[in-house]
């Protein structure tokens, strides 16, 4: 009887347990482990502070490199769930498919499906934590992650897959389409307000100021984008003290540049966003400009920045300096995306001649595989690269002096353009502080009484001022003389309006006079150099990346045209860009 009882309980383990707990066992020993981050622990800087003491640009010598307010570790934990089971493995075999390219091969990639929306949005976030997490690669552009970009990434590729099995007959009766941003993780200047994450515009004392979508980011979203996270800037739009360095905000710290970290400036306030771009942390990036805040970093991190015609793009929910001046604009590696994404924007390119021509070639390698369309199908019109016919471009004599600027001259004379040298005239931009200042105690007080909640109780700079004061080494370790002058300006609305009035004026007069005397389309400039002119002239400027000098890092060419004309400068920006591709990416973040 017991031997019958014994059978039995090996023949039930036999038949049912053993298998199973075999079965158990062998799925326990295929499953990959849950990504882990390690922890960030903060490390002495005194040794890197001093070794920037003596730099020869006072922009780089340094107070302070990491934050103080900014817990790594807090962005860690929100990464850390969405990486799931993600590897070092796969971070290696998706980068060839990712790592520099634009966003229609990425787009191309997900088609033929060697990649989904899902595995890019990891990757771009591996990337992060990969860089940022290593004391000896870390370039603090980063202060929030979003914790739902995987999720969002998991619901595109279902997305898509829903529109790759429609019925063909229905898509083409209703015009169904996607746009070219769409799937696309994308990193946000932290003056721009994002849902779920705080918008501080690098400010202590905005640390808990969560508002909703800006306007523009609305857009992205609507359009299918998805917002990967905040970078760093310049704090209150590099508008707080004098003298220190650019890239610095109470929030994130020093942002570093990728091409030399405390070896090259990284320009202000985008700062983080350029930073971000050059080290290959999202498919695109979201600046803002004031006066050079987009075309500095972008110059200095060798990426392509377009500053629009101010009022072209939406800005509410956005921080403010200067209502007069101020305009969000794309920051991306090539002039295609920055064009994508500026669309995306709110940008209207769709009805434009060159860019439809433009987008209409990508998005045919996309038609190919029964993929990405936004408007008629099966166009296959070769992308146009050239200038347009009889272009004229004005060429600043004084800047002939640098070599990179005059061979970017020769290279565009040599495909159709006619380059006619000028005098630059002498203008008077005087009161040009005196502007920003007048627009910000107006234009901040009424940004946080419509978007702050109810935990940002201050309301006016002069109590921005007081709260500083009372942690003045974490809150305002540069000082704010600026915030300090603003508060104690009296001007009156009439007199503002005289300010702002005259230099508009000389801001065109600026650039029209040599545009009118040679009948001029585009005028050819060096970053940021001429950035003031155009910002009181409002007119758009876009810098493409023309190369590297020993001793301060990237430099870009930047064309500046009359207002409305981004479509005319993104036409000849992607004909310079696609003759030269001086564009490299940072050797230490391949």
């Amino acid at each position: 009887m017991k031997k019958m009882k014994y059978d039995l309980c090996f023949f039930i383990m036999r038949t049912f347990y053993i298998p199973v707990l075999m079965l158990l066992m062998l799925a326990a020993c295929n499953q990959r482990p849950q990504a882990v981050i390690p922890e960030w622990i903060p490390y002495n800087e005194s040794e890197e502070i001093a070794g920037n003491a003596d730099h020869e640009s006072v922009k780089m010598r340094f107070r302070l490199i990491q934050s103080r307010v900014l817990d790594k570790n807090e962005l860690w934990r929100v990464v850390e769930p969405q990486l799931g089971k993600f590897t070092e493995e796969d971070y290696q075999r998706l980068k060839p498919l990712i790592l520099g390219q634009d966003i229609p091969t990425l787009q191309s990639h997900i088609c033929t499906g060697d990649l989904t929306y899902e595995q890019l949005t990891q990757w771009y976030l591996y990337r992060i934590v990969k860089f940022e997490n290593d004391r000896n690669k870390m370039l603090n552009a980063i202060v929030a992650i979003n914790p739902h970009a995987v999720t969002e990434a998991r619901a595109k590729d279902r997305e898509l897959a829903r529109f790759r099995a429609r019925d063909r007959r229905i898509e083409e009766q209703e015009g169904a389409a996607l746009h070219l941003i769409f799937g696309m993780p994308i990193l946000v200047k932290d003056n721009i307000g994002v849902e779920g994450m705080p918008t501080t515009a690098g400010a202590h004392v905005l640390k808990d100021n969560f508002t909703k979508d800006a306007a523009i980011i609305a857009n992205i979203r609507n359009r299918g984008g998805i917002i990967l996270g905040k970078t760093n800037l310049s704090e209150w739009a590099n508008y707080l003290f004098n003298g220190g360095p650019n890239g610095f905000s109470a929030i994130g710290g020093q942002t570093l540049n990728a091409y030399g970290r405390r070896i090259f400036d990284t320009g202000g306030s985008s700062s983080g966003s350029g930073v971000a771009m050059a080290a290959g942390y999202a498919a695109a990036c979201i600046g803002t400009e004031t006066s050079g805040s987009i075309l500095s970093p972008s110059g200095k991190s060798s990426v392509v920045g377009l500053k629009p015609t101010v009022g072209l793009l939406d800005r509410s929910g956005i921080v403010p300096l200067a209502g007069t001046l101020d305009t969000p604009g794309p920051m991306a590696g090539t002039v295609v995306d920055n064009a994508i994404l500026f669309w995306a924007m709110g940008g209207d390119l769709s009805q434009d001649e060159w860019f439809a021509g433009l987008t209409k070639s990508l998005e045919a390698v996309m038609a190919a595989e029964g993929s990405l369309q936004k408007g008629e199908k099966g166009l296959t019109e070769e992308r146009k690269t050239g200038l347009p016919e009889g272009i004229r471009f004005g060429v600043n004599k004084k800047m002939l002096q640098n070599p990179l600027y005059k061979e970017q001259v020769g290279i565009l004379t040599s495909l159709g353009g006619i380059a006619v040298e000028f005098e630059p005239i002498e203008t008077d931009l005087s009161g040009f502080g005196t502007l920003l200042s007048g627009d910000m105690k107006i234009d901040l007080p009424a940004y946080l009484e419509q978007y702050a909640p109810d935990p940002v109780t201050i309301r006016t700079i002069g109590e921005i001022v007081a709260y500083n004061k009372l942690d003045s080494l974490v809150r305002i370790p540069y000082g704010q003389e600026i915030f300090e002058e603003m508060a104690a300006l009296e001007i009156t609305s009439q007199a503002l309006g005289q300010i702002r009035e005259r230099i508009q004026l000389e801001g065109r007069r600026y650039f029209e006079t040599p545009m009118d005397t040679y009948q001029l389309d585009v005028i050819l400039s060096v970053d940021n150099l001429e950035a003031a002119y155009a910002a009181a002239a409002n007119f758009p400027c876009l810098i493409v990346p023309m190369g590297y000098t020993e001793n301060k890092g990237p430099t870009g060419l930047t064309f500046i045209a009359r207002s409305f004309e981004e479509s005319r400068l993104l036409q000849i920006g992607y004909a310079f860009e696609q003759a030269t591709r001086a564009r490299k990416l940072p050797p230490d973040y391949q």
